[in-house]
């Protein structure tokens, strides 16, 4: 991987995610392109790693992923419930929350020695808090007025994560984030 030498570096460019898979993307856009001011720039995701590896370092950096995938199996996960973050009063973010949390966490962590300066997710009080962004609020009126509606009409959504997505875009902040390449977990490698 790197040497002593290299200077260690990470960007706001690129990014290692979970995607869904996008034939149940519908009702998540449908959300997101309603309030979510990232809709162009993101597609839906959980965040893993961020930031992350300069492109130009991919090569180095994914065999080391790609052996930390191998030692997961594959694991379903649900999303269905909503939250949020306040980051303050007139900041928020609105989230699904992956059910169970645990193996998405466990994902993480796994990789995390992979890129160990890259540790930002992790910096959060209470930690690593695996979530789908789903849109902003200005105020908590503003967010319990749109969770409740969304909350009632909205569907769970269940699948397997058998791979995570490295993920860059382009060194204009507005570029849209697009996936590299795409490394297998677990039994996923047979």
């Amino acid at each position: 991987m790197l040497s002593d030498m290299d200077e260690v570096t990470k960007t706001h460019a690129t990014a290692v995610v979970v995607i869904p898979p996008l034939e149940l993307w519908p009702p998540i856009q449908a959300i997101r392109r309603q309030y979510d001011r990232q809709f162009r720039r993101w597609m839906p995701h959980i965040t893993l790693l961020y930031p992350f590896r300069p492109v130009e370092r991919f090569d180095e950096i994914a065999p080391a992923l790609r052996d930390c995938c191998a030692t997961i199996e594959p694991f379903e996960i649900e999303l269905k419930t909503f939250h949020y973050f306040q980051h303050h009063p007139r900041s928020l973010t609105m989230w699904l929350a992956p059910e169970p949390p645990e193996p998405v966490t466990a994902l993480q962590a796994a990789l995390q020695p992979c890129a160990p300066d890259c540790t930002d997710v992790t910096l959060h009080e209470g930690g690593f808090r695996p979530h789908l962004s789903v849109g902003q609020a200005r105020s908590i009126t503003e967010l319990e007025k749109q969770l409740g509606p969304l909350q009632a009409e909205f569907e769970p959504i269940r699948f397997t994560v058998s791979e995570i997505a490295m993920i860059r875009r382009g060194p204009d902040k507005r570029d849209i984030f697009k996936v590299d390449r795409l490394i297998p977990i677990g039994a996923a490698l047979s």
